[in-house]
């Protein structure tokens, strides 16, 4: 399987482009990606990861714009992402009605993510979409930790990016979708710091 350099943008953008499904180093996690206007690109991630079609993959864009064309962000939402975007946190949204029902499985809500490295945010804006995200291994399996354990994992997916990550845990996933701001997974940026967040303002 080929590795490619964090420099061989280009290169990536055109696979994701074409379908394909490739790993990227986030701050988090190694994750595996492939862009979300494409329901061929979605199905090539459910096989790549052998994922439950019940499971629903976050999705990364590059920044609040690419954020806003496809969720609906109130003002709670704004502040969190304003003071904790681009990093560790994943935000439960509801969607527009132009995001894919496959992205959601026509469901009302999606998990968004910010692209924290300029790389990753230069990957999103090649490629033309936002890219759905998830972590690199075979669903129910841990989290791989390095190229070689993602090759073996992941045997059918189209390229590796180098890199390295910093915090190996989860994001903190916040649902903004309803009334009540809910945690429903803590990772590096805990209920107190959100909550201190919203009291401020």
């Amino acid at each position: 399987m080929k590795t490619y350099t964090q420099e061989q943008i280009d290169e990536l953008a055109e696979i994701l482009r074409n379908d394909g499904v490739i790993s990227v180093p986030t701050d988090t996690i190694f994750g595996i990606c492939a862009r979300v206007n494409s329901k061929t690109a979605y199905e090539n991630l459910i096989k790549a990861k052998n994922r439950p079609l019940s499971k629903l993959f976050p999705i990364m864009c590059a920044d609040i714009e690419q954020i806003n064309s496809i969720a609906i962000v109130d003002e709670k939402a704004k502040i969190l992402i304003n003071a904790f975007m681009p990093g560790p946190i994943t935000l439960i949204l509801k969607s527009k009605s132009n995001l894919p029902k496959y992205a959601n499985n026509g469901g009302t809500t999606v998990a968004i993510r910010m692209a924290t490295a300029n790389v990753l945010k230069e990957l999103i804006k090649k490629t033309g979409s936002p890219i759905f995200l998830t972590s690199a291994n075979q669903s129910g399996m841990p989290t791989c930790t390095n190229l070689n354990e993602i090759e073996k994992a992941c045997p059918s997916i189209d390229g590796m990016m180098e890199g390295t990550i910093s915090f190996g845990k989860g994001s903190t996933i916040v649902d903004c979708s309803k009334n009540e701001i809910k945690i429903l997974r803590e990772g590096p940026i805990t209920m107190e710091k959100i909550q201190e967040k919203l009291h401020n303002c």
